[in-house]
């Protein structure tokens, strides 16, 4: 037969010598002839571009697309698995590589300022202000609770918990498997896959409330705080890549703990005469406001306090800074802002019409939460007042995270609420609030399959939202964590504002501040507790920058 075709003169020739042979053929048989020609149909031509071209294509692809196309071939398995591929995924994400070379292992009576009662909030407006101060001046010190074991840390409880019956944007599976590692140190050279796979996973363990808790503290643990404690904040040495947490407190005292051993590495006491309210950590810096009406500015390399503004009248409620500016609020009413390095005065900013409450700082922007219930927007550069968001809260605002341009604020109001300022988008636990100014939820991600615009998000539901005041509230770009008196930490889905883990025993009392990095939360409150909640558990996060 071969030899037969081979003396056929034309391609046609051929072809219609091959037609007629199949026509004499039952159907059966053709079916067959035809499932051995089809892979001589088929031809990658991804495969036949050079490498450079090749990725070049698979770069506009979402992740989720990528892992399909690893299971393509042995060659698409190759591109899809490029690290320069996943190093601009994780890049896009602002999610990094840890490179630290060495991970670790390292007679004077001063006046009263009333600590009994203030505890870092001020007053609302008029119409709100009995039923605040009843609830500030309701004497937590009175109130019975069970004595603590003294320990500076705690066995570990691990929880997963239900799923919140309100609908959740569930991550989609990973297709790829991660070892569980403890202790291994982290590759010299970055996987970037690893490492993207690795921040899916720690997202899974948040959407799912799966969670390791521990205590750093408890009532009368040994070098612990002896009061209420107020703030904390994570923070990470620049030149080692420690990790440690500070926490201010009633006890007038600040510490310094070590994440990763529990332990108590330093103490900063001696400069404020009341309740340490406020404290924010950057570059070797830790600023502290107090109800002592002062701003102190720490060295964290020589251990000292190197300069103590007085220029607020009344608590100061929150401070941060960033590497051009330094910003303070107060009960008095007013903003301060001073310019770095030498702390100069800059601006005294007054428009609220009581207590502010919270700040925070982004780029040239600053927002301010207060009693009397609005959000304002303030330029850093010139001190102009921007914008104004009255009634933003159906109570007084008691917290404020701003990442531009989403800014997020929780209240007396027992809500908290996502804005973003750009373009007035946004969510609400509210449905008050939701229904009264059509809040929607902010856009989500992109199509897995095609990249394409996200789909429009589904209609709220009813779901469990706190049951006090929400005091402290912090985001990032896939979730936002609450605590509120209530004793629960929570948290939401920053893009659609549904509860996705509901955190609840491990306070006894009101959580007054909550922080979080890519592994944790941490907490703490009027029961002297600091709870680290540990998302990571059992997962190698060692080359991970958490934060």
């Amino acid at each position: 037969m071969k030899t037969h075709l081979s003396k056929l003169q034309t391609v046609q020739e051929r072809e219609d010598a091959v037609v007629s042979l199949l026509a004499g053929l039952p159907r059966s048989s053709i079916a067959n002839v035809q499932v051995r020609i089809g892979p001589m149909l088929r031809l990658d031509i991804l495969g036949l571009l050079p490498d450079e071209v090749a990725l070049h294509i698979f770069s506009f692809l979402p992740w989720e697309s990528l892992v399909t196309c690893m299971l393509v071939s042995k060659r698409w398995g190759a591109l899809a698995g490029d690290g320069s591929l996943w190093r601009r995924l994780c890049h896009h994400k602002k999610w990094e590589w840890r490179s630290y070379a060495s991970c670790r292992r390292d007679d004077h009576t001063p006046p009263i300022y009333g600590d009994s009662d203030d505890e870092g909030m001020g007053d609302e407006d008029e119409d709100d202000l009995v039923e605040h101060m009843l609830l500030d001046d309701s004497g937590f010190s009175s109130m019975s609770m069970e004595a603590r074991r003294a320990s500076t840390s705690t066995s570990h409880i691990v929880r997963s918990l239900p799923v919140p019956a309100s609908p959740v944007r569930r991550p989609i599976p990973l297709p790829w498997h991660i070892p569980i590692r403890r202790h291994p140190p982290p590759p010299l050279k970055p996987d970037y896959k690893l490492l993207f796979a690795t921040h899916m996973r720690l997202n899974h363990r948040f959407n799912s409330g799966s969670y390791s808790l521990s205590t750093l503290q408890t009532r009368g643990a040994p070098n612990g705080h002896s009061n209420t404690i107020y703030c904390l904040q994570l923070y990470t040495y620049p030149d080692t890549g420690v990790q440690v947490l500070f926490t201010g407190s009633k006890d007038r005292s600040i510490r310094e703990w070590d994440i990763a051993t529990g332990g108590l590495r330093r103490v900063i006491e001696g400069v404020h005469e009341g309740s340490v309210l406020s404290i924010c950590v950057y570059n070797g810096l830790l600023v502290s406001g107090g109800s002592d009406r002062k701003v102190v500015v720490w060295s964290l390399a020589r251990n000292e306090a190197v300069r103590v503004l007085r220029d607020h009248t009344d608590s100061v409620l929150c401070v941060r800074f960033n590497e051009r500016r330094l910003v303070s609020c107060s009960k008095d009413r007013t903003i301060r802002t001073y310019l770095l390095p030498d702390f100069r005065r800059q601006f005294r900013l007054e428009d609220h019409r009581a207590a502010v409450n919270a700040i925070s700082l982004s780029g040239d922007f600053i927002v301010s939460g207060s009693g009397d219930r609005s959000m304002k927007i303030w330029s850093a550069e010139t001190g102009e007042l921007i914008r104004t968001f009255d009634n933003h809260h159906g109570r007084g605002l008691a917290a404020i995270d701003f990442e531009a341009p989403y800014v997020l604020s929780g209240s007396s109001d027992k809500h908290l609420r996502l804005v973003d300022i750009a373009t007035g988008r946004g969510w609400s636990t509210s449905p008050d609030i939701d229904e009264a100014v059509g809040v929607q939820a902010t856009a989500g991600a992109p199509c897995p399959a095609c990249g394409g615009a996200p789909k429009p998000p589904a209609p709220r539901v009813p779901q469990k939202t706190h049951e006090d005041l929400v005091r402290s509230v912090v985001l990032n770009a896939d979730f936002v964590v609450s605590g509120s008196y209530d004793h629960t930490v929570k948290v939401w889905d920053r893009h659609t504002g549904a509860l996705v883990a509901d955190l609840a025993g491990g306070h006894t009392g009101r959580i007054f501040c909550v922080g979080f990095d890519h592994s944790k939360i941490v907490s703490c409150g009027e029961d002297q507790r600091i709870c680290v909640w540990d998302f990571s558990h059992g997962i190698e996060t060692s080359f991970v920058k958490l934060q």
